[in-house]
């Protein structure tokens, strides 16, 4: 369910369970966690991409996981903190619409693009628990704390268009195109020396 594939300097990770729209199980994000652990500790990473199969990026938690406690589980904070400390260019391709506690992965990568029919909710209000602490942080960090209570306590869905003006998003590019831009995105950050990409990081933080 979860696809880890390495060339060039560039991994790619695809979440694969396009019959349940993407959505997590537990399995599923330990093995997201690994996937991105065991890319952190190839000396020749430069990049990462993060994307989905069909239609969806992520529902979120699979339901049955999450009425079992998955919701609020501290495996996404693992999955988002392994993310946000990866030592190259992170990359989220949303080929569709990001749904709740997914959110955590996307939000800790350094660019995300998605395509125009995406859109993006963080439902915690309507279902009554809190998210795990990184992502009201981060979210705010991109699109400011009045936009995030928006999301988060107003229960607002946004399209594409409005997530690009937010920032929540960085480019909008047709399902055909995503990986390859985000392919060209990476392109530089592949032919780089090897720590280059984590000192850059640094400086921005």
């Amino acid at each position: 369910m979860i696809l880890n594939e390495f060339s060039g300097g560039l991994g790619r990770i695809t979440i694969s369970r396009p019959e349940k729209a993407n959505s997590l199980t537990g399995e599923m994000l330990a093995d997201l966690t690994r996937a991105f652990a065991d890319l952190a500790g190839r000396p020749d990473l430069r990049a990462v991409i993060l994307t989905g199969a069909g239609r969806v990026f992520s529902a979120g938690a699979d339901l049955d996981e999450a009425r079992a406690g998955l919701a609020t589980s501290p495996a996404w904070e693992r999955l988002s903190a392994q993310v946000a400390a990866m030592p190259c260019l992170t990359i989220a391709a949303l080929n569709g619409t990001l749904a709740g506690g997914a959110s955590g992965m996307v939000l800790a990568c350094d660019i995300r693009l998605c395509v125009p029919e995406a859109t993006y909710f963080y439902p915690v209000m309507r279902l009554g628990f809190l998210p795990p602490p990184s992502d009201p942080r981060r979210l705010a960090a991109l699109v400011g704390p009045s936009r995030a209570r928006m999301i988060l306590l107003a229960g607002q869905r946004i399209g594409a268009e409005e997530a690009l003006a937010w920032g929540l998003v960085d480019r909008l590019h047709p399902a055909d195109r995503l990986i390859a831009e985000a392919e060209a995105l990476a392109a530089d950050a592949c032919k780089a020396p090897a720590g280059h990409a984590a000192a850059l990081k640094a400086a921005l933080a």
